[in-house]
């Protein structure tokens, strides 16, 4: 316990003298939103990768999907690294800088509004971020409470609190800089922790082979004439599969604390070392923790149970009990860096959002400007203020019957998604790409979600059994606004041609590089 707690006492020390490092980066909005634009290829991979794997991946979903899928979950974990990472740096990273550079953005509302000239798109965006960003910050907490009691016997409230007072402290002290430091020391230890559990497990059972053999000789409820099913190749609903890695992993590209790590990147080399850090990071992190995750029916006989059958946060922690003190340990620290890189990120992306995209633009409108002081203290008091709500949220939800904190967070992701993706990446491609369709793909995006969410409290079915899924329901909701968007554009008038055409002359101004980073044949040189 000693040890435990000098691990814990330590993590939380660098975490907060982090924080005071970095404070002198955070003395105006460009330093405490982006970092001034100027952050290095390890620091911006480190801060994608993890803020796209947080405790809900760790404790939730790898004990869900492996559960439902067996080994072939995996596929997830790789599916985030190819598409999530690897896709996401290479279409979305360079001209999401460029762009937002001459834009002047610092958000992915304020992209909308400058990108197409409108207002009201920048509220619209700022709205849905706002709404559904708060269920996204309160899961993050979950798997806590087991993880924690297992090890010290502490009330999950004191530890959600804890969390959110630690988290606090380093973004409002140093912003984004900090946030981006901490991820960097965050995410080694998710990257050692997670290799470390992984052994530690499959140890425990005897070694991989041994642990393959038990796993082959169950079977699935969903396919009982397939011998093997949570060792094959694509497991027992492949279709299923399918879903949650295009939802996971392709929505990634229309979250906005995803793309806001490409605002601040410094420049072009830093994106080419980062694609390859980002999708090292999501191989050994998110396929470790999905092919954890898929040995969780080795341990039937001590999870627990409710009434419609396991207790999907129940199987990864149930994993670890066998485990020595210095692994839960290892595990408590691994669990919390998932949770409070991720949480740091929300929380930031919210505060500035809306500031910057509500507050600021209706002062304006009534005459009234907002100073560079009054900004930095508007995006704080809303960091408090998010982190706040989703900590009462979260405990809300653990202390009482009540459930739909949970249902909503499954509908958030794929309403970001659904909402952003198309008319984001349209629209640094795209000179084509209207606002009528932007606004087409927000409605039809929230409108699918909010479906399937009614259809989830109500009991009723959504469009059809198969979509009644929020995974499912995600999926739809991308697809339609990467066919929407270009539909309505083919009917729709473009505003104001000549300034698209400005902008997208940002990707066509000249620099000067040297010959390791571009090559020119013989005859170019001698020119």
């Amino acid at each position: 316990m000693f040890l435990k707690i000098l691990i814990l006492i330590l993590f939380f020390a660098v975490m907060i003298g982090v924080g005071i490092y970095c404070r002198k980066t955070a003395n105006n909005v460009q330093g405490f939103v982006l970092g001034d634009r100027k952050v290095g290829s390890w620091l911006t991979a480190f801060a994608f990768g993890t803020s796209y794997f947080s405790a809900v991946i760790f404790v939730g979903y790898a004990g869900q999907f492996g559960w439902k899928y067996g080994l072939s979950a995996t596929w997830i974990g790789l599916g985030n690294a190819l598409i999530g990472s690897l896709l996401a740096w290479r279409i979305l990273g360079r001209r999401t800088r460029l762009m937002t550079q001459y834009l002047k953005s610092a958000t992915m509302p304020d992209f909308f509004g400058q990108r197409f000239n409108s207002q009201a798109l920048k509220v619209a965006a700022s709205v849905i971020v706002f709404v559904f960003l708060i269920p996204y910050t309160a899961s993050l907490y979950n798997g806590l409470s087991r993880l924690f009691g297992l090890s010290f016997g502490i009330d999950y409230s004191w530890c959600v609190l804890g969390m959110a007072v630690l988290t606090g402290i380093y973004v409002l002290v140093g912003g984004y800089m900090a946030t981006a430091v901490n991820d960097f020391i965050q995410g080694m230890i998710m990257l050692v922790g997670i290799v470390a559990v992984i052994l530690s497990v499959l140890n425990g059972n005897g070694g991989f082979t041994a642990a393959i053999e038990k796993l082959s000789q169950l079977q699935s409820e969903s396919a009982p004439a397939l011998n093997g099913a949570f060792v094959s190749f694509f497991g027992p609903q492949p279709i299923y599969l399918l879903g949650v890695v295009l939802l996971t992993s392709l929505g990634t590209w229309g979250l906005p604390q995803m793309v806001g790590k490409f605002y601040a990147i410094r420049d072009e080399a830093a994106i080419r070392k980062g694609t390859f850090i980002s999708t090292f990071f999501a191989i050994i992190v998110a396929g470790g923790c999905y092919f954890l995750g898929g040995f969780g029916r080795l341990y039937a006989d001590v999870i627990e149970y409710g009434a419609k059958g396991p207790i999907y946060d129940s199987i990864v922690p149930s994993m670890l009990q066998t485990l020595p003190d210095l692994m839960i340990g290892v595990v408590i620290i691994l669990v919390l860096s998932a949770s409070m890189s991720t949480l740091s990120s929300l929380v930031l992306t919210s505060g500035s959002t809306l500031t910057l995209d509500i507050i600021k633009p209706a002062l304006a409108k009534g005459g009234k400007s907002m100073s560079e002081k009054s900004q930095l203290l508007s995006i704080r008091l809303l960091v408090v203020f998010f982190i706040a709500v989703s900590s009462v949220l979260a405990i809300i939800q653990a202390k009482s019957s009540v459930t739909f904190i949970a249902q909503l967070m499954g509908i958030s992701w794929g309403a970001l998604a659904g909402a952003f993706l198309a008319p984001f990446l349209y629209g640094l491609y795209w000179k084509k790409t209207t606002k009528a369709s932007v606004w087409a793909s927000f409605i039809v995006g929230v409108a699918i979600m909010c479906g399937c969410m009614y259809g989830t409290f109500t009991g009723t079915t959504f469009i059809s059994p198969f979509f009644s899924s929020p995974i499912n329901a995600g999926v739809l909701s991308m697809v339609a606004g990467l066919v929407i968007v270009p539909i309505v554009s083919a009917f729709t008038k473009v505003n104001e041609k000549d300034s698209v055409d400005k902008m997208f002359g940002c990707y066509e101004r000249q620099v000067t590089v040297h010959a390791s980073t571009s090559l020119m044949d013989a005859d170019e040189v001698k020119k």
